[in-house]
């Protein structure tokens, strides 16, 4: 069986990151996403909107992931890989190059993003709409 891995927050799904993780599982057998915690994200200086618990809910829904795991560090990539002897990390490519030391341990695999989309525009968005005139 052929496991793959995946990291994120994964807040305000959108259809981007449906195309990620059906992409990425299309490259084994299992799906792992790692999903960052409330905790790791504030450490990150960033807030999701849905809190863990949600996020994890609506992950659990979707077909193409297997098992959903917390991303509580940075470094624990490394570990998590070894831990459950994944083939294949991937990531989007707005992180190229910067998860190439994972190499040593699987295939990492840098996935084109989804053009105009992202959660980071979907709060944009959401502020500009519901200010007041």
């Amino acid at each position: 069986m052929k496991k793959i891995i995946t990291y994120g927050t994964f807040d305000l799904l959108h259809h981007g990151h449906i195309l990620l993780l059906r992409r990425a599982r299309e490259l084994g057998d299992h799906l792992t996403v790692a999903l960052s915690t409330d905790e790791f994200n504030a450490g990150k200086g960033k807030q999701s909107f849905f809190p863990y618990e949600q996020r994890e809910l609506i992950l659990q829904a979707i077909r193409y992931v297997d098992e959903i795991i917390p991303e509580y560090s940075w470094e624990q990539k490394t570990e998590d890989i070894i831990r459950l002897g994944i083939d294949t990390f991937v990531i989007g490519n707005d992180w190229i190059g910067k998860f190439d030391f994972l190499k040593a341990h699987c295939n990492v695999v840098y996935l084109e993003r989804t053009n105009n989309i992202s959660s980071s525009h979907i709060r944009q968005h959401y502020q500009q709409t519901s200010m007041p005139t």
